[in-house]
């Protein structure tokens, strides 16, 4: 299948390329710029929220998801940019969204048995967010659950009308073209129908919460419910064999019931790994046992690689992440080594995620190439970081992302942590060597026939050594 060993580019369309001077990316912008995204090798691009949407939480609380949202553009321009994409050899990916919608959305007020609804008293359900997972509607006075924002209203995927019109959604889109769709937040998708308590944890959570009392609870009843092929069966019978990688927030250990109806799912412990090298071994041995991984250099709801990975890391981390057998996922900017920006004071988005999504820098100009006007998000210098710069610049962060995107589809099927030194991780992928060292000194290394790639933070590699904070690929010895 295409997407085995595919590398998916994320545009934040809100981010990407202004088109009409508003400082907001949109449709036509995205279009404008899918060669970039096609030079640098990638195999499909993956569009955040495209729907209508009062933007409460910036396109993940759809009010149509039949329509565009007039602020990036029109079907029209979806219609075109597919149709762009696919001519460059490019798979076009839509983020969709079926755990809630906006409760601007007319289903809330004409169809409410879409939602799950609850009479006090309530259960401890909690918001990823914070705060109860309950909001009381005003006009009927009961109650209605939210798994995120008290502007996105849970649907009610054991419905069966639900999962009809849901189904139908997703096959409105494969028809103006899309390949496939990332799924949003799954393991909210179906709860406890009983609507019980959530018991007291038993220990600490495998994965950060943005919420800390989420770590006083065991969400064995408000999410990753053990029937979620209830849900996952509607939507793979609804798009047949086109691509389904899944938002899962849950450790590799958890994601079977998953992984039986996706093609892949996000391996979240190794994002939250990348700069702590026995953690990432562990993690990357749980996602290898797992299979149908898909690893996540950045995305828009987590600090970027050279912050999560540490700037002296941030070549290495890369290396590693573009090595390993299995689709990869990078988020626009990842190519130039972008940090997390600026954030607005005060913030846009309330989870403090404005930082992770602030616009492109395409050159040195005022607005960054980005726009013509005033950017909706303060923009990380262009002068400091832009594609135009390190396009001519062979020692760049941007070329080494299209040697590793190029060599990775050399690298064979298999691969295997080998043993290593402390700060090390050794990836065996057939006939190449891979190594990595995320510590303060150099580190020995296995003995290969020749370096093909490397990535380092200072001075180049001794003789069978990985030099701290960098990393190779080679090739093994015949």
């Amino acid at each position: 299948m295409w997407w085995e060993n595919a590398v998916i580019y994320q545009v934040y369309i809100r981010s990407f390329q202004d088109s009409d001077g508003d400082g907001i990316g949109d449709l036509p912008g995205v279009t404008s710029r899918l060669d970039h995204i096609a030079w640098l090798g990638a195999d499909a691009v993956w569009l955040s929220p495209i729907y209508r949407s009062p933007n409460d939480d910036f396109g993940y609380d759809v009010s149509d998801f039949l329509s565009v949202d007039p602020a990036l553009g029109t079907l029209e321009d979806f219609d075109e940019l597919t149709r762009a994409a696919h001519a460059l050899g490019l798979r076009v990916v839509l983020d969709f969204v079926p755990c809630h919608t906006s409760i601007e959305h007319p289903w809330f007020r004409e169809r409410p048995d879409y939602y799950v609804w609850a009479d006090p008293p309530l259960n401890n359900w909690r918001a990823t967010f914070g705060g109860p997972a309950w909001e009381r509607d005003p006009v009927t006075g009961r109650y209605y659950l939210h798994s995120f924002y008290p502007e996105q209203a849970d649907l009610d995927w054991r419905k069966p009308d639900v999962r009809r019109v849901m189904s139908e959604t997703l096959g409105f889109w494969l028809e103006r073209g899309a390949d496939g769709f990332r799924l949003d937040a799954l393991d909210r998708l179906l709860k406890d129908p009983e609507l019980r308590d959530d018991p007291p944890a038993s220990g600490p959570l495998a994965l950060p919460a943005a919420d800390p009392e989420d770590a006083l609870l065991q969400h064995t009843h408000s999410r990753n419910a053990p029937d979620i092929a209830l849900a996952l069966q509607a939507i793979r019978d609804a798009v047949g064999d086109a691509f389904l990688t899944g938002e899962v927030y849950l450790p590799a250990s958890q994601l079977g019931p998953y992984l039986d109806l996706l093609d892949v799912a996000f391996a979240f412990e190794v994002l939250h790994a990348i700069g702590d090298a026995p953690r990432l071994r562990t993690s990357i041995t749980s996602a290898l046992a797992a299979g149908k991984q898909g690893w996540v250099l950045s995305n828009h709801d987590f600090s970027r690689l050279p912050n999560r990975a540490g700037l002296r890391n941030a070549r290495a981390a890369t290396l590693l992440m573009l090595s390993l057998p299995g689709p990869a996922f990078m988020l626009q900017g990842d190519e130039i080594g972008l940090p997390d920006g600026r954030a607005p004071d005060p913030p846009l988005d309330r989870a403090g995620r404005d930082a992770f999504r602030t616009p492109m820098p395409w050159d040195r100009s005022a607005g960054g190439g980005f726009t013509t006007g005033t950017p909706w998000l303060p923009m990380f210098d262009p002068a400091e970081r832009n594609v135009a710069d390190q396009d001519t610049d062979p020692g760049s962060e941007l070329a080494l992302h299209r040697t590793l995107i190029a060599l990775r589809r050399e690298l064979d099927a298999d691969a295997r942590l080998r043993e290593s030194e402390p700060d090390t991780i050794v990836l065996d992928r057939g006939s190449h060597v891979v190594a990595v060292n995320l510590g303060e000194h150099p580190r020995a290394a296995p003995r290969v026939e020749r370096i093909l790639i490397e990535a380092r933070a200072g001075d180049g590699a001794e003789p069978g050594m990985i030099p701290p904070h960098g990393g190779w690929i080679g090739l093994n010895i015949r």
